[in-house]
């Protein structure tokens, strides 16, 4: 099983890695695109004004452009622990047994505008780069990452838990891939779409599959794990997942 997570655009700073090597991530195949992508971010760093239009940022966080510019020698750190946030707080891999975190490490991958996707190991540095970005000089992210990272993620020989965001999945959609909605049920049996918590319901189900001893080949071995760990999911047909929480728990 590979489960696919969100990136978060909220970093931990330093890391005690050496420098980013990009010959050592995983997807060897995705090295080009993102050499392309280092070179563009740090280049375009050098320029304040540029850089903060381009990646939709405010004077308040001329930091994150100084750290996109130092990105080649900068420390590294696995991925799992890069990554901060809602999510990542409900996943919580600093928690984990020795066991579970050989497990997560092995099943979870991390979406990523500059790396397209790497493994809870991969060794990286904390930047700034969104979905939605466009870098001077170069075609739009997708158009950039779905020729590269769509085949390498189609080519997975497991089941693929998507948990991505849409703008990150729109950059390799994974066909047959498991997709999870998470839907609030009020008293009055209506339903709406989380989205504050949504990040956090993700986490607890990422953590989860991340630990589990069980290795659900397909849509409904993934729904019965899932029901059995108390989790409240629905598979409207397809592919597709729905967590429903009650709507007191919708907002954590």
């Amino acid at each position: 099983m590979l489960v696919l997570l969100p990136p978060s655009e909220t970093k931990a700073p330093g890391g005690d890695g050496a420098p980013l090597d990009l010959a050592t991530l995983s997807w060897p195949e995705l090295t080009d695109v993102r050499a392309q992508l280092v070179k563009a971010l740090v280049e375009l760093s050098g320029d304040l004004p540029a850089a903060r239009a381009a990646l939709g940022l405010s004077t308040g966080q001329d930091g994150e452009v100084a750290r996109n510019a130092a990105l080649p020698g900068a420390p590294t750190a696995p991925a799992l622990e890069r990554y901060t946030g809602v999510l990542y707080d409900a996943l919580d891999v600093r928690s984990l047994t020795r066991a579970q975190r050989a497990r997560a490490d092995r099943r979870l991958a991390v979406g990523s505008a500059l790396f397209g996707a790497v493994r809870g190991t991969d060794a990286i540095p904390a930047y700034r780069l969104s979905a939605g970005s466009v870098l001077p000089g170069l075609p739009a992210l997708r158009a950039l990452w779905r020729p590269a990272l769509g085949p390498v993620l189609a080519e997975v020989d497991e089941l693929v838990v998507d948990l991505r965001s849409t703008a990150y999945a729109a950059l390799a959609p994974v066909p047959g891939a498991v997709t999870l909605e998470v839907l609030s049920e009020r008293p009055d049996g209506t339903r709406a779409v989380v989205s504050h918590a949504n990040k956090a319901h993700k986490g607890r189900v990422a953590r989860l599959l991340a630990t589990t001893t069980g290795e659900p080949r397909d849509v409904v071995r993934l729904r019965a794990l899932l029901r059995r760990a108390g989790f409240h999911v629905e598979h409207p047909g397809g592919t597709a997942l729905t967590l429903v929480v009650p709507g007191a728990q919708a907002a954590r």
